[in-house]
Order: structure tokens, then sequence, then C-alpha cells
């Protein structure tokens, strides 16, 4: 189920559940669109995420962490300017359209109460948060996202204009007090076929996704009594049991369970914040790592070229042996060679005397032909050398950017500055310091992701190059014990105990599996040693280690698992 109107509806009946009346403490903005109001209600804060993302709009209580900006937003510091410290009267919904609408009072410079709206158009790329004026003509104070009229004929949105709703599409709102059944009566007569209907039902009326109107179309289609139906399918919205389906193969959220394959949560904001983790990560990483991810793609580009042009040399070079063959029988035999030939055929006693045919030049004495093929050999030999250890280094390479990729795709936002920092120190990127060449050293590392399994134990899990190496080479003691999938990109993962039981060992093999490249496939292979066992290599890259004396464990990731010790902490 998409964020519809419908579940906007549902929505908005929890947040005034839960912070109506409630006072703003804190406001930020961690993304470009995407705000995060804390409001103090009845002894507990709830962090309201209210996004704008084009693909993830939605409100909600986010219980996700969040790293902010070091310098706030202009839109952050409008926001704070305006609203810090006021009141949520409420939020509302206009009519059963995606636009919910916080109301709050606050006071002016001089200490008056005023109104202010906060109004959230959940739109997909045309989502908006704009900060309204109630009291000086619905003026538009700012918006998260300013259009101009170049970009919207129907209404503009930039500070100093006045708020217009979104356009009008005439359709009937199934909550509302006058609502005529008769259009039902009519819809199901006249479109038999379920999914049909459902399209019928999405044109006729407001706030329908498409998932939406398909579970509406199929409870009417059951339903004996369709007006009992229709009642029975829209209160869930006003007491919703939040949910999540499997359905066709993919993840949908609702409000009720309409199928079996489904798993129940205490709240709508609990769902979206299950639902939304993985999706909003990945988008989230995506829009701020597009530099770095652009870097290693290209970087792995290039080497994996230059991987085929070196063993295309490699290949060539196989054949340097029967240039020395020919100049020691050229060297033999210089007697039969006479002016003007350009081949000669001669007995080659390494193959038991058979004829061979060499090419010679008319132009050089039979001694410098003969020196000529042993030049060739010798070339053709060292550049077996050189196109081995270019093709090992290459090899490297390839093997890097391919683990950053991974680390990219299961990074946080807030893990994407050691990798930065490791770019710069590397030479991938321009250093931020005056583009100074020289390895950044007093860069802060972000902390690994600790977790508590039910027996107590602490295990650390490094999310990144940088990450890894602090972990096992200088915050580990000797004698805990260091994790990793075998011969597969993924974290170190430390359990802080020096003699862990195997289920111990089981749960920290579980995310070693889980924080890798294998976090998908089944029956994963895990080593597992102590760290005392584990060496860097001088002039290795960052997070490269060697080990040895290391067991193996077999698991299968889970994410359900992963949680779940999540909530030890």
């Amino acid at each position: 189920m998409s964020f519809d109107g419908s579940f906007t509806h549902a929505m908005v009946a929890e947040l005034n559940n839960l912070v109506a009346g409630g006072r703003i403490s804190k406001i930020n903005q961690p993304y470009d669109n995407e705000v995060v109001i804390t409001i103090r209600s009845n002894h507990e804060n709830y962090p309201i995420l209210i996004s704008a993302n084009p693909n993830y709009a939605r409100v909600q209580v986010s219980r996700t962490s969040y790293v902010n900006p070091k310098v706030p937003t202009n839109f952050t510091m409008t926001l704070r300017k305006h609203l810090s410290g006021s009141i949520l009267k409420k939020v509302t919904q206009i009519d059963n359209d995606r636009v919910m609408v916080f109301h709050f009072t606050t006071r002016n410079e001089i200490g008056d109460l005023k109104e202010m709206m906060l109004v959230v158009e959940i739109m997909a790329r045309h989502s908006n948060i704009i900060l309204v004026d109630t009291q000086d003509d619905m003026r538009i104070i700012d918006a998260i996202k300013r259009i101009g009229a170049d970009k919207n004929r129907y209404r503009t949105i930039l500070p100093g204009d006045t708020y217009i709703t979104p356009p009008n599409q005439n359709m009937i709102n199934p909550f509302s007090d006058d609502f005529d059944f008769n259009i039902v009566e009519t819809l199901l007569s006249n479109y038999p076929n379920q999914e049909v209907l459902s399209t019928e039902f999405r044109k006729t009326f407001q706030g329908l996704g498409k998932d939406t109107s398909l579970f509406l179309a199929k409870m009417m289609h059951v339903s004996t009594n369709h007006r009992d139906g229709f009642s029975e399918f829209f209160s869930f919205f006003d007491n919703p049991n939040p949910t999540l389906i499997e359905h066709n193969g993919s993840a949908i959220f609702t409000v009720y369970p309409f199928e079996e394959k489904a798993t129940t949560f205490n709240s709508l904001s609990e769902l979206l914040d299950h639902f939304y983790e993985t999706k909003a990560r990945l988008d989230r990483v995506k829009q701020q790592g597009s530099v770095l991810i652009k870097v290693a793609k290209s970087e792995l580009k290039k080497n994996k070229t230059k991987k085929k042009k070196l063993e295309k040399t490699l290949e060539n070079t196989k054949y340097a042996d029967d240039y020395r063959v020919k100049g020691e029988i050229l060297t033999t035999y210089l007697h039969e060679i006479k002016k003007g030939m350009t081949k000669i055929t001669l007995p080659n006693f390494y193959d038991n005397g058979n004829p061979i045919e060499i090419s010679i030049s008319n132009q050089i004495s039979p001694s410098e032909n003969a020196q000529k093929y042993f030049k060739r050999y010798q070339k053709e030999k060292n550049a077996v050398s050189y196109v081995t250890d270019q093709l090992e280094k290459t090899n490297n390479e390839i093997n890097y950017f391919d683990n950053i990729l991974s680390q990219i795709e299961l990074a946080n936002p807030s893990d994407l500055d050691d990798i930065k920092v490791e770019f710069e120190n590397e030479g991938y990127l321009k250093h931020h310091n005056n583009h100074s060449n020289k390895k950044t050293t007093n860069t802060k590392i972000s902390k690994p992701e600790e977790f508590i399994t039910d027996e107590g134990v602490h295990i650390l899990v490094g999310k990144n190059n940088l990450q890894n190496d602090k972990l096992t080479m200088k915050d580990a003691d000797k004698r805990d014990t260091w994790l990793h999938t075998q011969k597969i990109h993924g974290s170190h993962v430390i359990i802080k105990d020096f003699d862990p039981d195997d289920k111990t060992i089981e749960d920290a093999a579980m995310l070693a599996a889980y924080f890798s490249k294998a976090r998908d496939s089944a029956t994963v292979p895990v080593d597992y040693v102590q760290v005392k066992k584990i060496r860097k290599p001088n002039g290795s890259k960052p997070g490269f280690v060697i080990y040895e004396g290391q067991q193996t464990i077999y698991v299968t990731p889970s994410k359900e698992f992963v949680d779940n010790l999540r909530k030890n902490k």
C-alpha cells in the first residue's frame, strides 16, 4: 500500500493521539528533503520524520537514528526561528488527499500568540514541506522545495506567495459524512471485473492508491452485504492494525492483514520504520555518496579494462621461448644462411630434429639475425615479469573497489565520511584541506556498530575499511575473537570475550554474514580466529588483513536475527 490519502487519514489519527498538545523541542534536517521535528508530549520525546523524498515521501514517528549536518540549512534555521518551542494544536488532513497539516501555536517577536501551519504534501516527486503564516493571509514563509512559475503554472511556492492547495480533482471523499453509497452500487453493477473495478474506484474516490483500491475491490467481491463491506473496509483506517504483507513476491504495508502472509506491528510508525529501513537508507546513501560511488565505479571500470589488456599481453608472451629456440638454432647453423635469404628451414634439435622454418632479414648478417631473436626473447621475458606484477596490482585494485561498493551498499549515510577520507588518503579524491596530498591522520573515525547477545556478550561490527582497521588492529584485545566471511567482501567482527561459547560464535558469524556481500545468500562460510593471529601487510590497502589458524562456521544471514539483537542495546 502506498502512502495514499487513506493511509494519511490513519497516520493523522495516530499523530494526534501521540503528539497533539506537545511542544517542539528540536528541529533538524538530516537530509536534503527530510526534516525531523522532535515533539515533547506526555513526558516522552517523539521524533516526527517529515519527508518530501521523491520516492519515499511520508510522515511518521521514526526511531531510526540520524546524523545531522554540521551546518544547519537555511530551511532548518527558518523553521527554528518560527516554530522552536511552539505547541502543536492538532494535525489535520485536507479532505482525503495526501496533504497533512500541522497546526502550531507560537509567539511572535513581541510575545503575542499567533498560529502557523506546516503543510506536508505527500505527492511523489512533487512532495513538499511548506511553512505558512495563517494570520498573514496564508503567506508562505519558506518551503523545502521552492517552485517558481517556470515549473508550475497553477501555483508558485516561494517566500511571500499566498499558499494555494493542490488542484482539486473533483473526487469523492469516502470518509465524508454525506457519502452516497449508491455510487458504489452503480460501480459494482457496471464493472464486475475485480481489477477494472479497482481502477474505477481510484478514478471515483479520493485517496486510494493502487493496492488500496485492489484490496477494496476484492473485499467488495467477497462481501455478502456491499454497504457493510464498504464501511468495514474504511473502518480499518480509523482503527488500524498495522501490517506488513508479502504480496506477489514483494512486501507492502497496510492498515489491516488483508492476506494470510502478514506481520503486524504496534503502530503505523513502527511499521513504516521497518518497511523503509533498507529502502530509505539506500536512497540516502545513493544521494549523499554519489561522488564516492562514481569514483569507485570509474576506477573499477578502468582497472577491468586494464586487466583485459594485460591478459592479452600476457597471452602474447607465451611464445617468448620460441624466440630463444630460433636464436639458438640460427647460431648453430650460421654457415647455412646464404646471402639474400628471407627464410630458412633448419633441424630443430629441441624437437627431435624436426624441420623448423625461421624468418630472417636479408638486410643484416646471419649473426645479427640470431641476436635479433635473442633480444625479442629477452624483451618478452622481461614483459612477463612486469605484466604479472601489474596484473596482480590490478586485481588488487578491482578487489578493493568491489569491496568499497559493497561497503557503500551496506553503509548508513553516517559511514560515508570515513570512505571519503579513505579515498582522499589513497589519492582517489582531492584532499578537502587545500588539496593536500598528505594523509588525514587526525580525522575522527565513526564508531563500529555494537550488538549485545542474549547472554550479554558485546559484539562490534565495522562498516568500512577505516572502521575495520581501527577495530581490528588498534581497539581489539589480542585475546578477542575476530570473524570475517571467507573470501567474501564484508565487515570485520569482534567478539569482546576471551573464551566465547559456540552460541556466541554463531551469533557473531550471523552478523559477519549479514554485513557482507553474501547478505542474501544461504550457508555462508565465516572464518574466526583470535585477533593475535591477524596481520596487516606493509603497504596493503585499508581493511586488508591476512590470518592463519582459523576455523570456519557456516550460517545463513537473517535480518530478523539482526533486528532482535539490536533490541538488546
